[in-house]
């Protein structure tokens, strides 16, 4: 069985930034695609960023320039890097991994973490 955890999340003032972080854990023998995706009261999740294997990045287009997706393959784990917060970027952070256990492929997702952007 594998597992994400995401962490970092928390409550910060418009303009600020945070760190998120999603560790991948379990008998995990390889991980693909790794992405973030957020989630605001009675919208519709939506994804933020991804990265693939080999660390090629895309973007929604409103977080395009404040957010900055990476991952440490030795690590297992994935990051986001949010800068410019706005209130708008209020939501629930999803961590979804694409992750090789034994001979088949899961599409994991994590537990989210809340970010809250407000002075």
């Amino acid at each position: 069985q594998v597992q994400l955890v995401e962490s970092g999340g928390g409550l910060v003032q418009p303009g600020g930034s945070l760190r998120l972080s999603c560790a991948a854990s379990g008998s995990i023998v390889a991980i693909n695609t790794m992405a973030w995706y957020r989630q605001a009261p009675g919208k519709q999740r939506q994804r933020v960023a991804v990265i693939d294997h080999a660390g090629s990045t895309n973007y929604l287009d409103s977080v395009k320039g404040r957010f900055t997706v990476s991952r440490d393959n030795a690590a297992n784990t994935m990051y986001l890097q949010m800068n410019s917060l706005a209130p708008d970027d209020t939501a629930v952070y999803f961590c979804n991994a694409n992750i090789r256990v034994s001979s088949l492929w899961e599409n994991v997702w994590g537990q989210g973490t809340q970010v809250t952007v407000s002075s």
